[in-house]
């Protein structure tokens, strides 16, 4: 077991709902597209999986999807919408499990690689992704780049959503290399808020291309988003793929 903390039933049911913002099929199309293209005609293996909010409509696509995931609770939630045959799923760390087969694209969204509290994990990580991946295939990871320059002399604390429904901020161990995500969302029309928090190990590119070259990988393209901008010194994300040797 690795360090990422565990999903419980609670969170599982509720994740949908709270990022439906990121969930519906406009905001994931320019996703789904890059990964369709990556794919190709071969299979995707998605690490944490989750609830299947990638995994699902890539499956859709035509694209044959595998998973691993932490959590038999967020797996639980996907297998109401897709059963074992059309979508399997491994429960297990994405640092170490092991999928039978090979696959032209082993992906990983939405900053979930920071679930790895350590850099021993996060370099695991890439080594199982390579493990997976047949010659000449692509592993792509979604991260926000730590918005450390938000932090002037003595803040440990930036804001990342002030709204009417959600206050969500991250607290920051420097040395560590580890923030926290602190999050008030609004229960209800009470009034009440309800209030959670995560750890995350971030990492920068630099680090990640590291990592990729220990698993034997090569960086191929690194764009700020699904749809293909270009990274930059302003950047708030990227979009990182590393291939393969043929």
């Amino acid at each position: 077991m690795t360090s990422s903390e565990l999903w419980t039933r609670e969170t599982a049911e509720r994740y949908d709902a709270e990022e439906g913002a990121i969930s519906s099929p406009e905001a994931l199309e320019p996703a789904l597209a890059f990964l369709a293209e990556l794919a190709g005609d071969g299979r995707a293996l998605e690490f944490a999986v989750g609830t299947g909010r990638v995994g699902v409509p890539l499956r859709r696509r035509g694209v044959p999807v595998a998973g691993i995931e932490l959590s038999e609770h967020m797996a639980a939630v996907l297998r109401r919408k897709a059963d074992e045959d059309t979508l399997p799923v491994v429960i297990g760390d994405m640092a170490t499990t092991v999928v039978p087969g090979e696959f032209t694209l082993v992906y990983l969204v939405y900053n979930t690689i920071t679930n790895l509290l350590t850099q021993d994990e996060q370099v695991a990580c890439f080594r199982n992704a390579a493990r997976h991946l047949a010659p000449g295939g692509r592993f792509v990871i979604e991260l926000t780049v730590p918005p450390l320059r938000f932090l002037p002399p003595g803040q440990v604390a930036v804001p990342f959503d002030v709204s009417k429904g959600h206050l969500g901020f991250d607290t920051f161990d420097l040395t560590g290399q580890v923030l926290v995500s602190h999050h008030f969302t609004r229960d209800g029309e009470d009034g009440r808020y309800r209030r959670t928090s995560s750890q995350h190990r971030y990492a920068w590119p630099a680090e990640l291309d590291l990592m990729a070259r220990i698993a034997g990988l090569t960086l191929e393209r690194r764009v700020a988003d699904w749809d293909g901008t270009p990274f930059t010194d302003d950047s708030t994300k990227h979009v990182s793929v590393w291939r393969k040797p043929v």
